[in-house]
């Protein structure tokens, strides 16, 4: 049987907070991807139902595995992989922003959200907060 235990420690309530966020970011791309694409600034092409499949499958399936995933089984080589993929998002964001003229409030207040989003697991992880 499958227990979900609670965040004991400070470094735990970081990455179950980081695996929240991702759960909600997840639902909404499920449950409203057009809702969750508008935020993004994303349009899908009128005839091409693929856009927002895009969103509830790609987007939500990633999002809702790591972070139910993580909050499942609560151990720390799953709280990496959350603190990496956010990490590795906040990168292609960055490579966004000096490569492909990015360089706009929204992509900045995004990439403040990702790097949060990944320190709360990493810090835990590596044990920085412990």
């Amino acid at each position: 049987m499958i227990s979900i235990i609670p965040p004991q420690s400070p470094g735990e309530w970081l990455s179950w907070a980081s695996a929240i966020v991702t759960l909600v970011f997840g639902l909404m791309c499920l449950l409203t991807p057009r809702l969750s694409l508008r935020i993004m600034r994303l349009r899908p092409v009128d005839g091409v139902p693929e856009a927002v499949s895009e969103s509830r499958a790609t987007m939500a399936g990633f999002y809702l595995g790591t972070a139910l995933t993580a909050i499942v089984f609560n151990q720390p080589f799953i709280w990496l992989v959350l603190g990496a993929g956010w990490a590795f998002t906040a990168l292609g964001r960055l490579v966004s922003i000096l490569f492909d003229r990015g360089n706009t409030a929204f992509n900045w207040i995004s990439i403040a959200i990702e790097i949060a989003l990944a320190a709360g697991p990493l810090v835990y992880v590596f044990g920085i907060v412990p």
